[in-house]
């Protein structure tokens, strides 16, 4: 007989308030997320709690960070440090705003009792920990997402 694989669904619920136009601040509530929302100040907005260009940053750069934590955990690297800066790039041409790329720039180091071939491993997996989030293969073919690390 074969096995029947099922599919498990997650849902993630939001609610907002919004009230008024364009220059308004709201409020968002997702599970452990509550936050007062606007357009930030580089696109002319009252710059109110946070707006969706650092709301989707921070979904890439969550994502990216612990999958790259869990690769590293299962594959048993002796990790010292795990940091990150990440970076969105937003294109303004002719009034309309487009999401061009984030870089993530995660800092890894190792415990002292590392070997060479640990770190080899390490610099595939901050490579493909970008190709195996789950943000990332959502926001791919439309937002470029590189990955410049540093390693010590």
């Amino acid at each position: 007989m074969k096995e029947v694989q099922h599919m498990a669904e997650h849902e993630f619920h939001l609610t907002a308030v919004w009230p008024g136009g364009r220059n308004s601040a709201g409020y968002i509530e997702a599970g452990n997320l509550k936050t007062k929302i606007s357009i930030p100040s580089a696109m002319e907005g009252p710059n109110v709690g946070t707006n969706p260009d650092e709301m989707l940053l921070g979904a890439a750069a969550t994502c990216y960070l612990i999958t790259l934590a869990a690769m590293i955990e299962r594959t048993k690297l002796p990790l010292n440090e795990l940091s990150l800066e990440s970076v969105g790039s937003v294109d303004v041409t002719r009034g309309i705003y487009t999401y061009k790329k984030i870089t993530h720039r995660p800092t890894v180091s190792l415990k002292q009792e590392a070997t060479e071939s640990d770190y080899k491993k390490l610099r595939v997996l901050i490579i493909e920990a970008e190709k195996h989030c789950m943000i990332s293969k959502a926001i791919k073919g439309n937002v470029e997402v590189d990955v410049e690390p540093v390693i010590s």
